[in-house]
């Protein structure tokens, strides 16, 4: 079964099979680790003035942990002291005590001062950062060929990098916050060691089973992530169909919604099931390893508490009530600090992994690009294009769309590319353009194979108005404009491009004229006919300044009296330029010098409009049908 937006059925959307679940061994661990390094230098590229400054500050709120314990130490000692001395009648060091108490309201205040601005000097950054990677992913995607977005393949890795533009500083986050806890941690550890430094070994014992559970977790649900990535792009395409005004039409007259809904449940619900099992596992079996912590934390804490009633000298003095609050919140700190960090490191690794699938998409590289010492298009061009027996097959297709093409498209000359659908007249024309390139047989320009000259040359001297043109939620001024981008605020230059393509009777009954906000997307915008889209495309194509011209269907939408008054301008829109037009209408296909007749791919037919009905061929068969219903 079909729909009219699914004219192939519901997209099978291609997956990699699955592999039972496994814990990656340390190497491959250590090598998710490996973009780690290449994260930190972009961030400090973003800015490295608040890099800089947000390490000064983590390195300093480092420390301010164990002074307050220090001084909340001798605070108590003073205390202690002081009743003591009261109950003996002597006077109370007053004095000392207020100046302690002011000292870790200091302490206090300073690190409360210093975290706030640590945390607005992140949040810039991460803002900065985001901002910049968003930019790199659209600009690496335009540089990758049109193949490459029509694998499956390529769009699960656009999919996972897309999803690690926002919040891969979080992951610079966590190390600064691991780097400050080891910072405080070994200043813990110092006064551990000086007291009870077999307090250490329990600290190990008790910390260590929670991180391995964890890191084993962590790449368990990067796994199902990993694996669910085709499923996902899917819910997300589910999504869009069923809440969308390009489809909400057919939508509501087919009754598709419980259709839609349905779907989207059973594949939602799988994907449920399958983290309702692991999340179980990993908050049971960590329940258990954090068990194992808490019992080790009390019993340091009771070795402790003995050790201060029964008068334990250590290396740095007699335990007082002091050295039990100072050690019981170090030995507590240091447990969960040791614990934090242990899991920090964990989750750097889990985001590593996710990382991992972000510079895995930057690596990706076009097979079509510019060539060392690229030639740049000739102006004029002087003798035009040549096929020489041209083959092209899709990737993962195992027949040709088309073979054994030979023609040519000279200088000046208008060519019409007809036949039935499937043909291959699109395929010719991205051949052309270089969107792809042959698999079989070259295409000559002045001579020169079309692989030798510069890609983005090639693509400025090249104006494509495809059939299913761009509609940009831009305004008018803008939808045009983007025909040649440079040309955007010429007001002037857009205007007359407009009146060419009779774009202008558009901006003429809009509120906003050229301003007017187009699509339904943003507020103020305004829905225009399928005419008049193909008009606003039309006049990009005037606004191009390009040698070569391809038209793809550019009248279809457009009634009688509009196609006529574009078939009158034909002539000055193609005039000195190589035109090519794609049309199943033979009062377009007319407009041409000369037609070319496809059939499953092979030139056939090639003429003008008189010579191939008398030919009395494939041409001559399309053009009477055609004929046949205006009569």
């Amino acid at each position: 079964m079909t729909t009219p937006f699914f004219p192939h059925g519901i997209p099978r959307f291609s997956r990699s099979p699955r592999s039972p679940e496994r814990q990656p061994t340390w190497g491959e661990r250590l090598q998710a680790l490996k973009y780690v390094g290449p994260l930190l230098r972009m961030v400090y590229d973003t800015h490295p003035g608040y890099t800089v400054a947000i390490i000064v500050l983590r390195v300093t709120r480092g420390v301010v942990p164990v002074a307050v314990l220090w001084v909340g130490k001798l605070i108590i000692d003073a205390v202690i002291a002081g009743v003591q001395a009261a109950s003996r009648a002597q006077p109370v060091a007053w004095t000392a005590l207020w100046e302690l108490v002011g000292l870790e309201l200091l302490i206090a205040v300073v690190g409360e001062g210093l975290a706030r601005l640590s945390a607005l000097l992140e949040s810039l950054l991460g803002d900065l950062f985001s901002n910049r990677m968003s930019i790199r992913l659209l600009q690496h995607a335009a540089t990758l060929d049109l193949s490459q977005f029509e694998d499956p393949d390529t769009y699960d890795h656009l999919e996972r990098a897309r999803r690690q533009t926002v919040g891969r500083i979080g992951l610079l986050a966590l190390i600064l916050t691991t780097a400050q806890d080891l910072i405080t941690l070994a200043s813990l550890f110092a006064a551990l060691v000086v007291y009870v430094p077999w307090l250490l070994i329990l600290l190990a014992i008790s910390v260590v089973p929670s991180f391995l559970g964890e890191t084993h977790f962590a790449s368990l649900g990067y796994s199902l992530l990993f694996r669910w990535t085709p499923e996902r792009r899917q819910l997300d395409y589910l999504r869009w169909v069923g809440a969308t005004d390009t489809t909400v039409k057919e939508i509501k007259l087919f009754g598709l919604a419980p259709f839609l809904s349905e779907r989207y449940r059973r594949l939602a619900d799988k994907f449920y099931q399958e983290n309702k099992k692991l999340s179980i596992r990993r908050a049971s079996i960590s329940t258990l390893l954090a068990l194992v912590g808490s019992i080790g934390y009390y019993a340091a804490y009771g070795v402790i508490v003995y050790l201060t009633v029964i008068g334990y000298r250590s290396a740095a003095g007699v335990f007082t009530i002091g050295v039990l609050t100072f050690l019981a919140g170090s030995f507590r700190q240091s447990r969960d600090l040791i614990q934090r960090i242990l899991l920090s490191l964990s989750q750097v690794y889990e985001q590593a992994l996710y990382l991992s699938d972000l510079f895995v998409f930057f690596d990706l590289r076009p097979r079509i690009a510019s060539q060392p010492g690229a030639l740049g298009v000739p102006r004029p061009i002087h003798q035009g294009f040549v096929f020489e027996d041209v083959g092209f097959r899709y990737p993962q297709s195992g027949e040709f769309a088309v073979r054994h093409l030979g023609f040519s498209l000279q200088p000046d000359e208008s060519v019409a590319l007809v036949g039935e659908n499937g043909a291959g007249k699109t395929t010719l024309v991205k051949l052309l353009a270089r969107l792809y390139d042959p698999d079989e047989g070259r295409i000559l320009l002045d001579g020169v194979d079309l692989r030798d000259y510069d890609v983005d040359s090639l693509r400025a001297n090249i104006g494509v108005i495809f059939q299913d043109f761009v509609r940009y939620d831009l305004i008018l001024r803008e939808n045009i404009g983007v025909g040649q981008i440079e040309h955007l605020e010429e007001q002037a230059r857009i205007a007359q491009a407009a009146e060419r393509s009779l774009a202008d009777s558009v901006a003429r009954r809009l509120k906003g004229g050229f301003d007017q906000q187009l699509g339904r997307r943003f507020d103020g915008g305004v829905e225009l006919s399928g005419g008049e889209w193909q008009k606003v495309a039309l006049a990009r194509a005037y606004l191009r300044d390009a040698q070569v011209l391809i038209l793809d269907e550019p009248t279809a939408a457009l009634d009688a009296r509009a196609e006529y008054e574009v078939f009158l301008r034909f002539t000055e829109l193609t005039r000195d330029r190589i035109a090519v037009l794609i049309s199943h209408r033979f009062s377009t296909v007319r407009m041409a010098d000369r037609i070319l007749v496809l059939q499953k791919g092979r030139l056939i037919e090639q003429g003008t409009h008189e010579e191939l009905l008398d030919q009395a061929g494939l041409y001559a068969e399309l053009f009477n049908l055609q004929a046949a219903g205006y009569r």
